[in-house]
């Protein structure tokens, strides 16, 4: 019997994000679970750090990274993908509650306390306010 069967993937080009999709791929053939991927965009003028404004549009990169990891993707792993704009955490959340989703898997970026205390991370908030579980995975040594 398997434990996951939906599981919902946090793609945002990084390589802890490409670790999770790796690590996702088997445990999907594993329990014969349905992927579906996300990445999320900021609105248009969100700032995305301190002191700096999102693009006009990044809709053309998170479609490439969507692209990409799908085309990585063995055939018998069944995915949906999702492009969002707002804010990461609070849309993986959301995602995450609308759902049925067995399981957040995510890429974890190691960030230095200082930047999290600036700009927050959307693996920890994530990590904190799901109410299902949460697998952050992070990139080997050799491949980041």
């Amino acid at each position: 019997m398997s434990c996951y069967h939906n599981i919902l993937v946090a793609l945002d080009g990084s390589p802890d994000a490409e670790a999770a999709l790796h690590h996702t791929v088997a445990l999907a053939i594993d329990q014969h679970a349905r992927l579906t991927l996300v990445t999320v965009a900021p609105l248009q003028g969100q700032a995305i750090g301190v002191g700096a404004a999102a693009p006009p549009d990044l809709t053309d990169s998170h479609q490439k990274i969507l692209r990409e990891a799908t085309d990585k993707l063995p055939r018998e792993v069944g995915v949906t993908t999702r492009l969002e704009r707002g804010d990461p955490a609070e849309t993986i959340l959301r995602l995450a509650r609308e759902g049925n989703y067995d399981l957040i898997v995510m890429g974890s970026h190691g960030h230095s306390r200082v930047h999290r205390a600036l700009i927050g991370s959307v693996s920890e908030k994530v990590l904190r306010a799901a109410k299902l579980p949460v697998l952050l995975m992070r990139a080997s040594s050799e491949s980041a």
